[in-house]
């Protein structure tokens, strides 16, 4: 997958623009510089790649669009080695961007397509995440603890499994159900085995998030 000037130079605006819509953490400016948002879409949208929108995937997925992306990477605070669950790999796009950050990322995606093509791609682009085909809603409790959580899609309420796979002190990134078309990004940090501090960081749009696997 080419990566040239002009790419760069897209991925510049974008950055500004993602400046002006208020994303100040320079680790995630950095990381959505450095990721080619081109390689993660089909390649009837490559020329719209760094507009600030979401595109289908493609599985009735899609990929997120790049502010909601950078937002949920800097409500996660990412320190360097951090590890971090993310549930929904998709296009692959957001965990490329955590990794970027410096973070090590254990991604569950439920769509055996989406998990297999995305794998190709990491591969290609030599991005080093742990990849699992798998429900979200179960987590990774073999690999747990995790320092971060960060779902990417709309849930109906936080699953206690995942609140079990965090770390106390961390954090996870959701988007909760407001109403059927709008979800509330959330942040909860893990203050004791029992106590958890919720915040609300204002209206996004996600698609649901469903347990089992699909084959």
């Amino acid at each position: 997958m080419e990566d040239n000037f002009r790419h760069k130079g897209l991925r510049n605006k974008l950055v500004e623009e993602l400046k002006e819509k208020g994303i100040k953490d320079a680790n995630v400016l950095d990381a959505i510089m450095k990721i080619p948002r081109h390689a993660f879409l089909d390649s009837a949208f490559i020329t719209h790649a760094y507009e600030d929108k979401a595109f289908p995937i493609g599985a009735g997925q899609t990929i997120s669009q790049p502010y909601t992306v950078a937002k949920q990477s800097e409500l996660l605070e990412i320190k360097k080695n951090d590890k971090v669950l993310e549930i929904g790999t998709g296009s692959g796009y957001q965990a490329a961007v955590l990794h970027a950050m410096g973070a090590n990322v254990f991604s569950i995606e439920r769509h055996r397509i989406l998990h297999l093509q995305t794998k190709a791609l990491f591969e290609a682009l030599k991005i080093n995440c742990k990849l699992f085909f798998g429900d979200g809603y179960e987590g990774l409790p073999t690999y747990s603890p995790f320092d971060k959580i960060i779902i990417t899609a709309a849930a109906p309420e936080i699953p206690e499994k995942l609140k079990s796979q965090l770390k106390i002190g961390g954090i996870i990134v959701v988007p909760v159900n407001y109403n059927e078309d709008t979800q509330l990004m959330t942040t909860v940090r893990k203050l004791s085995d029992n106590e958890f501090k919720t915040e609300e960081h204002g209206s996004f749009k996600f698609v649901p998030m469903l347990n089992n696997k699909e084959w």
